[in-house]
């Protein structure tokens, strides 16, 4: 596939994420009255400190809303990034807001050797002895030595899902597809409870593509099955 091509395909996932979460959260509450669960299929993307982004933007440069994510407060920006390892680079990654303590990339298995580096994966925000990688930006570049991840499934839920489900922030659960052609498990994913969560459950592209999902598709939690 052709490089231009490619980037064209990743403006249209960010733009499907978008309309699709934009439509779940019109159109329900923060809780489902059973247990299936909305997916969201995150493609790789980059989350910045306002130290880190001036370095790659400009200091007279800021962050501009592409389109707001499911998940309150979050929004997928106009900005995008390339990163870089020792066999290849990435080009157009994403940048969410808002800004946030550390600087993290998430990409999938196949960016990972794409790029030549081995991230472990990992909850999001825990980044200690994780993979360094290079991010490149319009008006400079910087080299993180940790801060590369593939993101663990996981699903975010309000408390009152939480209380609902019969489960806890923290635990891990197993999460079937509701997928007739394709049928899969999806083991060990994670419980995150907020009271600003709306429910969701986050998988990367490559689980997505094994498991025919798309963004919009639902799961099913197996009560009674923690992990």
């Amino acid at each position: 596939m052709k490089e231009f091509d490619m980037n064209h395909l990743v403006d249209e996932i960010v733009k499907e994420i978008t309309n699709s979460r934009n439509t779940y959260a019109a159109t329900t509450t923060t809780t489902l009255t059973d247990n299936r669960v909305p997916i969201g299929v995150s493609a790789r993307h980059c989350h910045l400190t306002k130290c880190d982004f001036i370095k790659l933007f400009g200091d007279t440069g800021s962050l501009t809303k592409k389109g707001d994510l499911l998940q309150p407060g979050q929004f997928a920006a106009n900005e995008a990034v390339t990163i870089a390892g020792p066999k290849g680079s990435i080009e157009r990654v994403r940048v969410l807001g808002p800004f946030r303590k550390h600087t993290q990339v998430e990409v999938s298995m196949t960016d990972s050797i794409k790029l030549g580096l081995k991230p472990p994966i990992r909850e999001s925000g825990n980044i200690e002895f994780s993979s360094p990688v290079t991010i490149i930006g319009p008006k400079g570049s910087i080299y993180k030595e940790k801060g590369l991840i593939i993101a663990q499934a996981h699903v975010h839920m309000s408390v009152n899902d939480a209380k609902r489900l019969h489960v806890q922030d923290g635990d891990f659960v197993r999460v079937k597809t509701l997928n007739e052609q394709r049928p899969i498990s999806f083991e060990k994913v994670k419980i995150r409870v907020s009271p600003n969560y709306v429910l969701e459950m986050h998988i990367d592209t490559d689980e997505a593509n094994a498991a025919h999902i798309q963004s919009g598709d639902f799961g099913e939690i197996i009560l009674g099955e923690k992990r």
